[in-house]
């Protein structure tokens, strides 16, 4: 079935050709989970103020989902507009000296923009791999006074400023535009749990507590030096917080209240969105700038959910699973568009993936991608009440850090594997919980959202049906309207075994 909406019901038009085509700046949280905004949880202990007004001045999205429930993917899904498992990462995340995930010749979104006419800046979290000098010898033999090959210039923006995996994974280097700026001489390792980072090279101007500030200065200044500019930019800016290593910095520390620095460390994000947020104000842009808040995927364990229990706090709202689960705790997450020029305060309950971002700017510019561009994206433009002729999604893909597979449409979501997929039980690994389950799950989110009744027998035929749609959008390379594509590597991999298996025997 296609969805298409009618013009009657909404206001706003699309950017016109006599119109300045807006600012757009994408903030990434990274782990934040959909119970740690207040706007989103009724009972959430953490007060996350600017977000809130986020949230009260733009659309609040209640059922939206990343691509994946875990880092690297997303941020593949968000930039390409494309499923993660599509590309050549079938499961798992990248590495600090993983090489460059995304291929030349793939059109990203801040690429897209760019040839529009748009300058184009991200600052903080890559997490999608890029080519150190010498890495192909090794790690010991990377050369840091040598330009990387393969990084976010090459893949779309004018400026980039930050480092390569997570805040937690080696080396710790930043990188400006193409250039390491210093060279690593030390070693630097935190073996705290919650503030813990991974024994490797650092160099003296990488500060573990103070890179969620350095990024939050970059963005501001890259904000205010091209406010007034006749061109329209689009900035990138992938948090690497509340993710490990959960590192607070001294004004934040205890603020929450609740006894834990993962509540101070949300607190501090909330302060970044602040801040961008008073950039706009200052800079008198507000009104026609599109800003987007949203998570990578569900709140990581390292949050310590017993200790946040104690205080009446679930990141994890009302949701089964966390971070890296196939479950909805790991990939539901808080989505805020705020558009004032054009868009209007409301709660919308499209289903919506960060996927779709790429063709939703794309409509707001009157632009159709061509048939290798955005395959998984579609426009959500109709949910902010602006005129689009373009169908809205009716279903999506889950996909969990083990490569396992979930189809949604409509209330219903079947789950192609018989635990979490992830790292909430039952683990992958428990290996008599997993064999003592049925092969597959299927649950009815109206009635049913913490997923906690399996009715695959009482609704085989509903299931195989969502199997069949599934393997569909899986061997057609792409889930929109348009010529069939390949997807990267192998057509089959361990995960996909469910697409030839009959359900309802």
């Amino acid at each position: 079935m296609t969805i298409l909406l009618s013009f009657s019901s909404y206001g706003q038009t699309k950017v016109e050709k006599n119109e300045k085509p807006p600012n757009i700046i994408f903030i990434l949280a990274d782990d934040l989970g959909y119970g740690d905004v207040s706007s989103y949880n009724e009972n959430s202990k953490i007060k996350t103020v600017n977000i809130d007004k986020l949230a009260s001045e733009g659309v609040i999205f209640t059922d939206a989902h990343t691509s994946s429930a875990v880092c690297t993917p997303t941020r593949y899904g968000i930039l390409t507009g494309r499923y993660n498992w599509r590309s050549t990462l079938k499961k798992h995340v990248l590495q600090g000296y993983s090489k460059a995930l995304i291929k030349p010749d793939r059109t990203t979104i801040a690429g897209f923009l760019k040839a529009k006419g748009y300058k184009t800046a991200g600052i903080g979290k890559w997490h999608l791999g890029w080519d150190w000098a010498n890495v192909e010898k090794g790690k010991d033999a990377v050369d840091y006074t040598q330009k990387i090959k393969n990084g976010p210039i090459t893949r779309g923006f004018d400026y980039w400023y930050g480092f390569n995996g997570s805040l937690d994974m080696a080396p710790y280097v930043w990188v400006e535009n193409d250039q390491p700026t210093m060279v690593p001489t030390k070693f630097t390792k935190n073996t705290d749990y919650q503030a813990m980072w991974r024994k490797g090279l650092t160099s003296d101007d990488f500060v573990h507590e103070q890179v969620l500030p350095e990024i939050t200065t970059r963005t501001v200044s890259f904000i205010n030096e091209n406010a007034k500019n006749d061109q329209p930019f689009f900035v990138y800016m992938p948090l690497p917080a509340p993710h490990t290593p959960i590192l607070p910095t001294k004004e934040f520390k205890g603020k929450s209240g609740l006894d834990n620095p993962y509540g101070d460390f949300v607190l501090m994000v909330d302060w970044v969105v602040g801040e961008v947020i008073k950039a706009l104000d200052e800079q008198g842009i507000t009104e026609n700038t599109i800003l987007v808040f949203t998570s990578d995927n569900g709140c990581s364990p390292r949050a310590d959910f017993n200790q946040l229990t104690t205080k009446d706090h679930n990141p994890s709202y009302i949701f089964r699973g966390h971070k890296a689960d196939i479950f909805e705790g790991g990939h539901r997450v808080p989505f805020i568009v705020r558009w004032p020029e054009k868009v209007k305060s409301a709660k919308s309950n499209q289903l919506v993936c960060t996927t779709d971002f790429f063709a939703t700017i794309a409509d707001v510019l009157d632009v159709k991608p061509t048939d290798t561009m955005a395959e998984d994206s579609f426009s959500f433009l109709p949910a902010l009440k602006i005129k689009s002729s373009l169908t809205v999604r009716e279903s999506i893909v889950h996909h969990s850090i083990n490569g396992s597979f979930a189809y949604r449409k409509n209330d219903w979501k079947a789950i192609f594997c018989p635990g979490s997929g992830g790292w909430s039980f039952p683990r992958p690994r428990d290996k008599a919980a997993i064999d003592s389950l049925p092969k597959f799950q299927l649950y009815n989110l109206s009635s049913d959202i913490g997923e906690e009744h399996n009715l695959q027998d009482e609704k085989s035929e509903l299931l195989e049906e969502y199997r069949k749609e599934l393997a569909t959008i899986v061997l057609n390379g792409r889930s929109t309207e348009g010529e069939k594509q390949k997807n990267d590597g192998p057509e089959t991999w361990s995960q996909l075994s469910w697409m030839d298996e009959k359900t309802d025997d």
